[in-house]
């Protein structure tokens, strides 16, 4: 069984020797979520797509406002649970057991800060490059673990590495987070080999001794033996970010969808509607009456307010009462798969209906074939750079690159993941810039 007292630690990666005295009010994990948002690759999530084209005269959720908005339900999720792991076990009382709240909060800040330009588009584009494009003639020249972690590029594994990697110019290593919060955000604890057919892993090989190291010092359950792919089971904490992360997206897509037309006022109000059973749902329209909401908006965000406040409390219980199963790491699904069947076929079918008329919408499909050819023509260029650096066009390329990315090492490995690096890194409207100059579309104005 994996133990609360370890497995909450203010323990900071590469200062793990570092006394930890007391400098202000703020709590080593109120530190981590400070670094955080006041850090350059959070700022640049306002300007990643969500789901939906970045903004025009209406505004819908980017990566920045869907992460804030994670954030604050996860503050939710891990303060209650705290409060019912308190209740239930009292011997915790000198642990740093309240801390949950903030940690899970902080992760859910940092659990999107790994995915490139135009979401799982790009994440496609990239491990596309590899396995169908030009890329796959450089599997001969590189070891084959790091093919693993190129070939299945992961948003996910890409966040850890932001987090914990020693780039050029950046002191330490990475943002010198605590182990907690580190840990709290890797959904998937297992390297690229074992990532099975759903294609998820939580680190690149480059990180997987610094996540073998946090694991084992915080007592996170080995599921892997000697000699096999390595593999743990998540950190408890994971389920609350996960939880957090599902109820925002679910249910403010649907809310944009409304706002796009995509979904009339009608359907967003069944779907709505459909977590509560006849008394729950006559008191929420009573209130909307109540206060007088005559906005068709203003009702649906009135509802949605009350859909998240009834998922979060069912999630909250899911925990709690499969605690001894996800302390022995044999907890399956997520914590939306546990909650009460009303709510999880509600759910359901909000999922259901995005999968079918939002995410195959054509504002999201022109989005994704546009991000997709942005993307193949940036590693195109870019790795063909890498590839060949003594080439005149591929300096220019190489010299446009910012320093804190090794493209100009002496291996190519070292070279092939700072492109990644680089290219996952940009926004949005960025990658369209570059892609532009470099196609010879647009000439940069002076």
């Amino acid at each position: 069984m994996m133990n609360w007292k370890r497995l909450i630690t203010n323990k900071r990666l590469g200062q793990e020797h570092k006394h930890i005295g007391k400098r202000d009010d703020r709590s080593e994990f109120k530190r981590d979520y400070d670094r955080l948002i006041f850090s350059a690759p959070f700022r640049r999530l306002q300007n990643k797509t969500q789901v939906f084209p970045l903004p025009g005269s209406v505004f819908v959720h980017n990566r920045l406002t869907h992460s804030l908005e994670v954030a604050s339900v996860g503050m939710s999720l891990g303060n209650d649970v705290a409060r019912e792991l308190l209740r239930i076990h009292p011997e915790l009382e000198d642990s740093m057991i309240n801390e949950i709240g903030q940690i899970v909060s902080t992760a859910c800040l940092a659990h999107d800060l790994g995915n490139p330009p135009f979401g799982h588009s790009g994440e496609k584009a990239i491990q596309s490059f590899f396995t169908e494009g030009s890329g796959k003639r450089l599997q001969a020249e590189v070891d084959s673990k790091l093919w693993e972690d190129i070939t299945h590029f992961e948003g996910n594994a890409n966040a850890f590495r932001l987090l914990t990697h020693r780039f050029r110019g950046r002191r330490n290593g990475g943002f010198v987070m605590t182990y907690s919060t580190l840990a709290a955000i890797v959904k998937y604890p297992f390297e690229a080999s074992a990532a099975g057919r759903h294609g998820k892993f939580g680190f690149f090989n480059t990180e997987k001794e610094i996540y073998e190291r946090i694991a084992d010092e915080m007592g996170i359950k080995r599921l892997s033996g000697p000699g096999e792919p390595l593999r743990y089971a998540r950190h408890p904490l994971v389920y609350l970010v996960e939880a957090a992360d599902d109820i925002c997206y679910e249910i403010m897509d649907i809310e944009d969808a409304n706002k796009l037309m995509i979904l009339s006022f009608e359907e967003t109000i069944e779907l709505l509607l459909g977590f509560f059973d006849e008394t729950d749902k006559n008191k929420i329209l009573s209130r909307i009456e109540e206060e007088q909401l005559t906005d068709d908006n203003e009702k649906i965000v009135y509802i949605r307010a009350c859909v998240i406040g009834t998922l979060e409390r069912e999630c909250v219980k899911a925990f709690v009462e499969h605690e001894d199963e996800i302390l022995s790491g044999e907890f399956t699904g997520c914590l939306i798969d546990h909650i009460s069947d009303r709510q999880r076929d509600a759910y359901t079918l909000c999922s259901r209906i995005s999968k079918n008329k939002i995410y195959r919408s054509k504002p999201v499909l022109d989005v994704e074939l546009s991000g997709y050819k942005i993307m193949e023509t940036l590693m195109e260029q870019m790795i063909e750079a890498a590839a060949h650096p003594d080439r005149f066009y591929s300096k220019q390329l190489i010299d446009r690159v910012s320093s804190q990315y090794e493209i100009k090492a002496n291996d190519i490995e070292t070279r092939l993941m700072a492109v990644i690096d680089y290219i996952s890194g940009m926004t949005d409207v960025y990658a369209l810039d570059v892609y532009q100059k470099i196609s010879g579309i647009s000439l940069p104005i002076i």
